[in-house]
């Protein structure tokens, strides 16, 4: 309950960040007597687009520790060993990678043997790990899927995730009003503004599936970029000890959080059609590197 309930509250506050946005710009009225204006509409479209998803991204360490129930560990803090070693290698492998200021690490109490980094930029960076992936991969592992982290957080992934998702919302919003505005043509005048209400969701739906295609796309790519940046850091042997070791554990990532799957390090088995899976094959990604 708490994790919808927090969903509800982020769509919220977009929405009602977008609509005062559109109002205060002037730039919501697309529909004019003479048919649509593409100009206001496109217009429309990128406040829409890029509000979203830059939005997410500015609350993205605040809605991963949230919904992640990340505890972040303290540096100047009554270290375990565990929490120790974890700082070190983090902050270790981020100065190798020319991270200026050094990400927030955290673990996540869950079995599943995962990790993700998150944030708004590469020097305000989130770096989680299961309890999991702590307790069932060994030391060499582990600083693989840490290097594979740091590298997400120094190619600045989340970026340039967030200025893709960008392109297409635009792109999803402005052709779905297009394409609701045409239907709506060839109904009786009194059902036409119901029909374009109900055609921009159904438009909307089937053109953000279209679009996920690519973004996804994006999202494996830089897995492989991840993979690379890790193997420098950390080491090729590492890395693949690493991918090895995850893929033995592969059923102990939870994959029923939607909103948070992209952040994880693979994304578990037979979820989703290989068009609409954010991460490689496991397999694929360890081949990749022996190669």
């Amino acid at each position: 309950m708490k994790r919808i309930a927090l969903l509800v509250l982020v769509n919220f506050l977009v929405v009602l960040t977008i609509v005062v946005a559109t109002s205060v710009l002037g730039i919501g009225n697309y529909i004019s007597q003479y048919g649509l204006d593409y100009g206001s509409l496109l217009a429309f479209s990128a406040v829409v687009g890029f509000a979203g998803a830059f939005i997410s991204l500015a609350m993205s360490r605040w809605m991963a520790k949230t919904m992640m129930g990340v505890k972040v560990i303290n540096p100047q803090g009554n270290l375990s060993s565990v929490e120790e070693d974890l700082i070190n290698k983090v902050y270790r492998m981020s100065r190798n990678a020319g991270i200026t200021v050094m990400p927030e690490v955290g673990i996540y109490n869950s079995p599943e043997v995962n990790a993700f980094a998150t944030g708004a930029t590469k020097n305000k960076a989130l770096v989680a790990v299961s309890a999991g992936l702590l307790q069932k991969l060994d030391q060499d592992a582990v600083e693989g899927v840490l290097a594979h982290e740091v590298a997400h957080v120094a190619n600045g992934d989340m970026v340039t995730m967030t200025l893709i998702q960008g392109v297409v919302n635009t792109f999803v919003v402005f052709l779905s009003r297009i394409a609701a505005f045409f239907v709506s043509r060839f109904v009786k005048e009194e059902l036409a503004n119901l029909v374009h209400f109900i055609a921009i969701i159904a438009f909307q739906i089937l053109f953000g599936i279209l679009g996920s295609i690519a973004v996804m796309a994006f999202s494996r790519h830089r897995e492989y970029r991840a993979d690379q940046g890790g193997a420098d850091l950390a080491g090729k042997d590492k890395m693949i000890r690493a991918l090895e070791q995850l893929k033995a554990n592969v059923r102990m990532v939870q994959t029923n959080q939607e909103s948070v799957q992209t952040l994880k390090i693979n994304g578990g088995p037979g979820k989703m059609m290989k068009l609409l899976s954010s991460h490689p094959d496991l397999d694929d990604r360890i081949n990749r590197l022996k190669a």
